[in-house]
């Protein structure tokens, strides 16, 4: 898509912010939502990022007005929307949804997909205002086509127009790239948040993959059985975890136990810095890239049991002393070792994360 298909032709979105305040909600025996407060700011895009069931869907639709709180409150610019003094149902709220799988009316035309949530409008106002939202996703000229005749990108980017088209101050997606391959998934994503950074309205996305959310989030919210347990920009969540688990869901780790002395945790592959962590039995977890290899000298550290290439990089996995699992890092060709090399074993201090075992 170009800029200047995507420039707003009509009046803007105005950005709306959108606070969870300790809210509750309960499916049964199951509480999918433990209190969690999280305030979206006017023009954000968040992303709750978690692994299947842990709630963040849950969050979504309380945020739509799908589902109703057990307690706590959700507040539009400020304005009770659900909670003990009132409830708003969604057609009121102001809020556009994108689903998982798009949810498009088969029987209906692209223009007639996207007018469908325009009904106060008269026919011919709508059309207008359904015409420029297909032009901002980049669809001019589709509006007489079926769903079916769309690829799945298109269809995406149908249901993002049928979702701008009312100019919603909040854009809830749920998963919408989950059902693209590879290669248009990361064209898709990039058009998408050109449009939302276009229109300039708040969006709040859910996804299961780190690298989507790193990509599109000013913020990330990382939900674990149903609460926030850390919030903020990629890179934090990434160099600064809170936990081994927040660690473990950005990237692949080897964890190598360890005991802390004065800021020093002692493993098996050396001394490695650990500031500000408590004297006691640790687990140091150091990245796939903060390894590398040098042919052994003298008395080697590791040999080589693997070299596999992924294309850019090679896998490599290599038994170490002292420890019970082989280590696997991550490679440039050029600089990976053969299989059955005995080698030196070099840990990049800035790849490794170290978390006393009673926070973990």
């Amino acid at each position: 898509m170009s800029s200047s298909v995507l420039r707003p032709r009509s009046p803007t979105t105005f950005a709306t912010g959108l606070s969870f305040e300790d809210v509750h909600l309960r499916y049964g025996p199951v509480e999918a939502v433990r209190g969690v407060s999280l305030e979206v700011k006017p023009g954000e895009v968040v992303c709750l990022l978690g692994a299947s069931g842990c709630g963040k869907t849950s969050l979504l639709r309380l945020a739509a007005g799908v589902e109703v709180p057990d307690r706590g409150r959700v507040l539009i610019d400020g304005r009770e929307v659900a909670g003990p003094a009132a409830f708003v149902p969604p057609e009121r709220r102001g809020v556009g949804l994108v689903f998982q799988d798009y949810a498009l009316f088969p029987h209906l035309t692209v223009l007639d997909n996207v007018m469908f949530g325009l009904h106060s409008l008269k026919r011919a106002e709508a059309a207008g205002e359904a015409r420029r939202a297909l032009a901002r996703v980049d669809l001019e000229g589709f509006e007489g086509a079926y769903p079916h005749e769309l690829s799945g990108g298109q269809q995406q980017r149908v249901a993002l127009a049928r979702a701008l088209a009312p100019r919603p101050g909040i854009l809830l997606l749920d998963e919408p790239f989950s059902g693209l391959d590879r290669r248009l998934r990361d064209q898709v994503r990039a058009d998408t948040l050109e449009v939302l950074r276009a229109v300039r309205a708040t969006a709040i996305m859910v996804t299961h993959d780190p690298e989507e959310a790193m990509r599109l989030a000013d913020r990330i919210a990382l939900v674990r059985a149903g609460r926030v347990v850390q919030v903020g920009p990629p890179d934090q969540l990434y160099h600064a975890p809170v936990d081994i688990g927040v660690a473990r869901f950005f990237c692949e780790l080897n964890e190598i136990a360890a005991q802390v002395r004065d800021g020093v945790a002692h493993t098996p592959l050396g001394r490695l810095p650990a500031p500000g962590i408590p004297d006691g039995p640790a687990v140091c977890a150091v990245r796939p890239q903060g390894l590398s290899f040098t042919p052994a000298q003298s008395d080697a550290q590791g040999r080589v049991l693997e070299r596999r290439s992924l294309g850019e990089v090679d896998l490599v996995l290599v038994s170490a002393d002292g420890l019970d699992r082989p280590l696997m890092a991550r490679l440039r060709s050029r600089t990976a070792p053969a299989a059955g090399q005995d080698v030196s074993i070099h840990v990049d201090a800035a790849e490794v994360l170290v978390f006393a075992l009673t926070g973990s």
